[in-house]
């Protein structure tokens, strides 16, 4: 279920290369909403149907409430725009991360990669994530933790990342930001969505300054368990759907 379709036959895509530009489009213009940007730094990525290695990305210096399905760069394995005459710009250290995690997890749909002020503060803080809220406890034994290296333009550390996630459904990329995956565009979207709240949670937590509360390790599992069914998740969708209300009729499929 979802309300972000294909734009019209007129299009130069194919209806399901066209509704995966919606989607992705969509996603960027809701995490410019829920303010997860920073400038142009950041990036989601899509896999295209038809058992290729073809991608999209966002073209490199648009912000995200900018763009539209059309302005999503198709590339390749490799991160080059496979239309090479486009003069298209693709950010080199994004698709890095992006490709590796896509190679590593071939289920995997949409990546979404984010340096919020939460999230970044967070993956700073030796624990990582704590156990305190529920938000939190959604990503019970399901997060990872990747040790910063330098800005992602080190092909060798693709080997690294993908070590890291394993099969997580996330990944803390340490003194850097976050990291989610997703079968669908629902999937990727709540686990950002909530990931950041969890962060945004424990930095008030620590914050107020008293002894935090922590559910027993039986609770923590069993929370954790209840969050991931191995079918997608119902709530998903129907949040995902409630979001994409946010963008009305917006131009983003264009």
């Amino acid at each position: 279920m979802t309300i972000a379709q294909p734009r019209s036959n007129e299009s130069r895509y194919t209806a399901e290369d066209d509704a995966v530009r919606c989607e992705l489009a969509a996603i960027y213009r809701l995490l410019a909403h829920f303010q997860m940007t920073d400038l142009i730094y950041t990036h989601v990525s899509a896999r295209l149907p038809g058992g290729h290695d073809r991608f999209l990305i966002n073209p490199y210096g648009m912000l995200f409430h900018e763009i539209c399905a059309s302005d999503l760069v198709e590339v390749g394995a490799d991160g080059f725009p496979v239309d090479a005459d486009s003069g298209a710009l693709v950010n080199p250290a994004g698709f890095n991360i992006h490709s590796a995690i896509h190679a590593g997890r071939p289920e995997v749909r949409f990546v979404i990669h984010t340096h919020t002020r939460a999230g970044a503060a967070v993956s700073c803080q030796k624990d990582g994530l704590l156990p305190i809220s529920q938000h939190a406890l959604m990503f019970y034994d399901r997060l990872g933790y990747h040790e910063y290296e330098g800005f992602a333009l080190d092909s060798e550390e693709r080997a690294r990342l993908i070590q890291d996630i394993g099969d997580h459904k996330g990944l803390i990329m340490r003194n850097h930001g976050l990291l989610v995956v997703g079968r669908t565009a629902a999937e990727a979207f709540n686990r950002i969505y909530t990931l950041e709240r969890a962060c945004d949670i424990q930095i008030a937590a620590l914050a107020g300054g008293r002894e935090l509360v922590e559910p027993t390790p039986q609770v923590q599992a069993h929370t954790g368990h209840q969050a991931n069914p191995e079918d997608l998740a119902d709530w998903e969708e129907l949040g995902w759907t409630a979001a994409l209300r946010l963008l009305g009729q917006g131009n983003y499929r264009n």
